[in-house]
């Protein structure tokens, strides 16, 4: 295997799913600024709006997932349209 080949900030990172509270550990050099602790071991965190354990596509359930308040923004510029 060829030596120097990874970058020197390759580590393990948390990714928490902020809709459903689920978090997963793997290696990556995403630039994180927050931490978490998990099981004794401090990582760094990266926030993430949907992943795999939320999207309608793998779970297959249909849940609208609105963190940003995009819908209630829609709804109200432009009302509900089955009323007329």
């Amino acid at each position: 295997m060829k030596k120097d080949i990874h970058p020197s900030n390759y580590r393990e990172v948390v990714f928490k799913d902020m809709s459903n509270e689920e978090i997963f550990i793997t290696r990556s050099t995403v630039a994180a600024k927050d931490t978490i602790e998990v099981d004794g071991v401090t990582y760094p965190l990266v926030k993430l709006e949907i992943t795999s354990t939320s999207h309608p596509f793998f779970t297959g359930k249909h849940k609208l997932v609105d963190t940003a308040g995009r819908v209630d923004k829609f709804k109200s510029r432009y009302g509900d349209r089955k009323k007329k």
